[in-house]
């Protein structure tokens, strides 16, 4: 065992008497120890109840012969970061989360990690952490939030950033806003919709990382509970198996993982984190991947905030194993942590509800729910969430109206200077250039909410998993290192089209070189981990990893 190297031989009596300090008996030396990286914290929702779950863990361990010891991560709760400066923040957390967990892997020698997170950056950050120490590893996420309820009517977390477009446009009062505000969010769990907590919850699980069902248990069900402690057993055996990370995340499974995101419509953000979880596993998934994938599965769950369907109606209709069973035969069977393969689990779950999770034959779209844009705007790649879009803006051409922070864009937003037509472009928004690539969730919420059909917005930063609507994020290269839409221009035609996979800005090309000639990189002033993101993020193609 891995952990021999920190309790065997009478060489290691300091380090031993040190683990007798924690109250370690003599019969436990001789069994696997199991870290288990915990990221409760009070601030956010999705992670108050995680400490309940880490005792099943615990428990789980010890009744499989394994002994845990627990130490915690940091939490950023995007919601609370959205819409000013603490939101740059949030993506480099990520980094901040798999460097974490390496460094107490590592220094401790564990035989094997359980990693109990929820949320965002949380959940990629700790499967970048399993593939890079690549010791076996459980995911247990918390699972969502459970609706909220006001006027008769269903409500989430995306309904209360709406209402503030709707507020802006004069179609509701500030009271109504703070009566809908104090209902949509009832308690614990990550927000309700498939938004980016979610999603990746349902990828882990896709990817083989998870039990099966883990990813749509709502946060306050037993159940949640009863796999928390299934997951503690389970490790042991991975670790007496040799089953390690990189068994589980292949090149098959990190498909199997698109393959279930196309299906679902889910989250943008999710082509960023899958791609830096490759680059971590050493699998060489690529943004054609993702494409290639989407044209041959289609979109079979109508899922929030596209759809109607919050986490806990997809759980009720049978969970990501139910999502595998009408896809099986588009799936890879590949191995799961659990033991099992995808065929099994599929095998083994009825579709309770062929309504929330459709067969292949009766999708909601043919295609995927997320497209990678190629063009001239966007050489290297951007991403939009097509199961969001309206057919009558999957293609369209438009005044580009530029901005250079998002919070340019959003008083003009809300200052009703926006006219239907055209395409909003807020850089310097990117993984350097912002730094630390915020959402924009605050923005496309308030066009929804005003009652905009025919305006899109691009940027070079992302958007959060509760954007709906033509929204087109990641274009790489970003404007701060000099990339196609740092040159774009107030009025310049921008071209959107969603058939071909296509964004355009239709300038002639010796009007772009004369522009890039003339173009210099911003004079700014960073400081702390801002300052050294900027400095070693790669660009959102390469999943804005650090170099």
């Amino acid at each position: 065992m891995r952990s021999d190297e920190v309790k065997k031989g009478y060489v290691r009596a300091p380090n031993r008497s040190l683990l007798r300090a924690l109250g370690v008996t003599d019969s436990e030396m001789k069994k696997p120890f199991i870290g288990l990286a915990n990221s409760w914290n009070t601030i956010v929702p999705g992670h108050q109840h995680l400490r309940q779950l880490a005792e099943r863990v615990r428990e789980g361990i010890a009744a499989g012969g394994g002994v845990p010891f627990e130490f915690n991560t940091i939490g950023i709760c995007d919601g609370i970061a959205m819409g000013h400066e603490g939101m740059r923040y949030s993506l480099p957390s990520r980094e901040n989360i798999a460097d974490s967990v390496e460094l107490v892997v590592q220094a401790h020698r564990f035989d094997g990690i359980v990693c109990l997170c929820t949320c965002d950056k949380i959940v990629p950050g700790m499967l970048m952490a399993a593939a890079r120490c690549n010791i076996p590893a459980i995911v247990v996420t918390g699972g969502p939030m459970l609706t909220g309820h006001a006027g008769g009517c269903d409500l989430s977390l995306t309904d209360v950033f709406e209402g503030v477009g709707k507020v802006a446009a004069g179609v509701m009062t500030e009271e109504e806003l703070v009566t809908l505000e104090k209902a949509a969010m009832p308690g614990c769990g990550s927000c309700q919709g498939l938004y980016t907590a979610n999603t990746m919850a349902c990828m882990t699980e896709a990817m083989g990382m998870s039990m099966p069902g883990c990813a749509a248990i709502p946060a306050v069900n037993a159940a949640k509970m009863s796999i928390a402690y299934e997951s503690g057993e389970r490790i042991v055996r991975l670790v007496m198996d040799n089953v390690r990370a990189r068994d589980i995340i292949t090149y098959s499974a990190l498909k199997n993982a698109v393959r279930i995101d196309m299906a679902l419509g889910g989250s943008t953000n999710t082509v960023l984190h899958l791609m830096a979880i490759a680059e971590e596993a050493g699998v060489p998934l690529t943004l054609d991947d993702f494409n290639e994938i989407g044209d041959v599965v289609p979109h079979i769950c109508h899922m929030q905030p596209g759809g109607p369907h919050p986490m806990q109606t997809l759980y009720h209709a049978g969970g990501i194993p139910a999502v595998f069973k009408q896809l099986s035969s588009l799936m890879e069977d590949c191995m799961t942590v659990s033991g099992k393969t995808v065929y099994d689990i599929a095998g083994d779950v009825t579709v309770l509800n062929e309504e929330i999770i459709k067969g292949i034959h009766n999708p909601i779209h043919s295609a995927g729910g997320l497209k990678i844009l190629n063009g001239s705007l966007a050489p290297d790649g951007s991403v939009i969430k097509s199961a969001a879009v309206d057919k009558a803006m999957w293609q369209h051409k438009g005044p580009a109206r530029v901005f250079n922070s998002e919070k340019q864009a959003m008083d003009a937003i809300l200052g009703n200077q926006i006219n239907e037509g055209e395409v909003i472009v807020i850089r310097y928004e990117g993984p350097a250039g912002a730094p630390g690539m915020p959402e924009m969730l605050s923005p496309t919420s308030a066009l929804m909410g005003q009652g905009y059909t025919r305006v899109a917005l691009i940027t070079d930063g992302r958007f959060s998993g509760g954007t709906r609507g033509p929204c087109i994020g990641h274009v790489a290269p970003e404007a701060e290192i000099g990339g196609p839409i740092a040159l774009v221009e107030e009025g310049d035609e921008i071209e959107i089209d969603l058939y071909e996979k296509k964004l355009s800005l239709n300038v002639d090309i010796s009007v772009l070189e004369k522009r890039k000639a003339n173009w210099k990189p911003r004079e700014r002033t960073l400081t702390g981990v801002l300052s050294r993101y900027a400095r070693i993020v790669e660009q959102a193609n390469r999943g804005a990893i650090l170099k």
